[in-house]
């Protein structure tokens, strides 16, 4: 059966990763398979995590290439080798220029923890949004699943999912919450969504 083929580039420890492969695994990702996990960090957890379940990986470094589009150039590369059709971002610690994203146009996803627009762009990553969102005194927040554009979290959304916020909730436990309830349920129902709609046009 053809399936797109799914690159994921990561930096740390890959949960939203790990999500991803339980997923195919599962069956939720029935029309694409991943071929290919990119980190920009040596020793990312997240190679582990793609060497245990089989897939290839390569480790891409900005530090050893000296310049954002020599860097951008060599991951170009690298996806191009494996006939990459979408591109996730898992944690992805790494801000992509117009030239990149352009060159993926509509190719590339991302999950962010929050309910875009709220607690989202420039600066907001990691703890910061859960922190941003708590000290507003939101009741509700979430996670986004969005195509990845030149601007900071500002593509077209793919889905999204609520997720309560609770007296006595940390930026810890909050963010944990979000990845359980939301993030590790909605990243891989859009990459299903996106690679099914690839395959279609492939037909």
């Amino acid at each position: 059966m053809l399936k797109a083929n799914i690159a994921v580039l990561v930096s740390g420890g890959g949960t939203n990763l790990q999500a991803l492969i339980d997923a195919e695994k599962n069956g939720i990702i029935k029309s694409g398979t991943i071929s290919l996990v990119v980190s920009n960090k040596e020793g990312a957890y997240a190679l582990e995590r793609a060497k245990n379940a089989g897939i290839n990986t390569k480790t891409v470094l900005k530090s050893e290439l000296g310049s954002q589009e020599a860097f951008e150039e060599a991951l170009i590369n690298a996806l191009e080798e494996v006939n990459t059709d979408i591109i996730v971002l898992a944690g992805f610690m790494s801000i992509l220029s117009a030239n990149f994203t352009n060159h993926f146009k509509d190719k590339i996803i991302n999950v962010h923890p929050s309910l875009i627009p709220s607690f989202c762009g420039k600066g907001f990553y990691g703890l910061r949004v859960h922190e941003a969102a708590l000290a507003y005194g939101v009741k509700v927040s979430g996670a986004t699943v969005h195509f990845v554009n030149e601007i900071p979290d500002g593509g077209k959304i793919i889905m999204q999912k609520a997720v309560d916020v609770l007296e006595g909730d940390t930026p810890e436990i909050l963010q944990k919450r979000i990845m359980q309830e939301a993030e590790w349920k909605i990243l891989p129902l859009s990459c299903e969504k996106v690679c099914s709609e690839i395959l279609k046009e492939k037909k």
